[in-house]
């Protein structure tokens, strides 16, 4: 795994959605890693994966504004987001040390819905 660090060494990942992005991140430095290089199962990778396809769907992007139950619909984006986190802190045990960044997006929307 690659990221910006100048160690050239990851000690710290993240797990956190993103449109657009993998779910793993490098804690130090705030680069995007591939999650085809990060050394978890296949099946995490999967759950991952489609995880990560949801995250904004509480969100009508034509109007930028957020649907009817977003909040809701975010709120249990995040508890499978940290429940994926124990999956990859399970994976990785002993090799970095592991976080969860859950999405604040829906109610930053909310406060400018008027």
């Amino acid at each position: 795994m690659d990221c910006f660090c100048e160690e050239a060494e990851i000690y710290e990942l993240k797990v956190e959605g993103d449109v657009g992005a993998d779910p793993i991140w490098c804690n130090q430095c705030g680069c995007n890693l591939d999650l085809e290089y990060v050394p978890i199962s296949n099946e995490l990778k999967s759950e991952l994966t489609e995880w990560i396809t949801k995250y904004g769907e509480w969100i009508n992007w034509d109007i930028d504004r957020i649907i009817p139950n977003g909040i809701e619909m975010e709120e249990e984006h995040i508890k499978q987001g940290a429940k994926l986190t124990e999956k990859v802190k399970e994976e990785l045990l002993g090799k970095y040390r592991i976080k969860f960044s859950p999405s604040t997006m829906a109610r930053s929307y909310a406060r400018k819905t008027p």
